[in-house]
């Protein structure tokens, strides 16, 4: 199945990624940062899972930022559309084959810090996925990775390190915190958003986590940024809505592609 992406892919474009990156929920305008760029749908390329989120535009769009080789995922899939955590690795290790060393996810995320604000951008320092299926559950496929996959250094310090000099070179305001991932589709109650808050989470979404999980069992250095699109339920008096979360990102979008581009240059 895999080759036969692959080979797919290879007769659209010439290009040769070495990064990657994700975009989420509102944010698929970034996309239009890319130079030299090849369009190519997901519901063209065989075996590929197709997003229906809201948002996720579903296409992969190949070219350059400066003298990189970058892919960008134009919307995810998610596990509240029916996927399962396997069919995640799909494209995650789609992007492997494809010869991205590392990969930049990006998300609109519920904050639960209540020192964060709408629009604010979050560098992802750690996780909490422990409300999700592993998407290594079942038979392991040693030509990726080990059958149990060391998380220590999930999101990649080298990274990291990157992305915060990035933004503070170039005056883009950065907070860092812990991300956590539930299913979805439904928003979570005060009461969760309570005990999250109790467990360490700074923000929370419906997406990320597999993923890094994923990139980190095929040996992708992950980096990875949260752009706030609303005050998670409990933390505000109002109602959430899908609506207001893609406004939101859409409002941030350029700030967050001012920042991805730098740091794709010092890759």
């Amino acid at each position: 199945m895999n080759k036969e992406q692959i080979r797919f892919i290879k007769s659209k474009t010439d290009i040769v990624p070495e990064i990657a990156i994700v975009l989420g929920s509102g944010l698929g305008t970034i996309a239009q940062m890319i130079e030299n760029k090849t369009i190519i749908p997901y519901s063209n390329v065989p075996h590929m899972p197709i997003s229906t989120a809201p948002g996720h535009e579903g296409n992969f769009v190949f070219g350059n930022i400066g003298e990189k080789s970058i892919v960008v995922m134009q919307g995810r899939i998610h596990l509240y559309e029916g996927f399962t955590p396997t069919d995640i690795l799909i494209p995650i290790r789609l992007l492997k084959d494809l010869g991205v060393k590392s990969i930049i996810l990006t998300n609109a995320a519920g904050g639960i810090n209540k020192d964060f604000s709408v629009g604010d951008l979050m560098m992802i320092s750690d996780h909490i996925s422990c409300f999700i299926d592993s998407c290594l559950i079942g038979k392991n496929d040693d030509e990726y990775g080990v059958r149990f996959t060391d998380m220590s250094n999930a999101y990649d310090r080298g990274l990291q390190k990157i992305i915060m000099q990035t933004a503070f070179e170039n005056g883009i305001e950065l907070k860092k915190g812990v991300y956590v991932q539930l299913k979805g589709p439904q928003f979570e109650t005060p009461a969760e958003i309570a005990m999250l808050s109790r467990l360490g989470a700074d923000a929370v979404g419906m997406s990320t986590a597999i993923e890094t999980i994923a990139a980190n069992h095929c040996g992708i250095k992950v980096g990875a940024i949260s752009m706030i699109s609303n005050a998670a339920c409990g933390i505000l008096d109002k109602p959430l809505s899908g609506e207001e979360v893609n406004e939101a990102s859409t409002k941030s979008a350029p700030k967050l592609e001012k920042l991805i581009t730098e740091v794709i240059k010092r890759l």
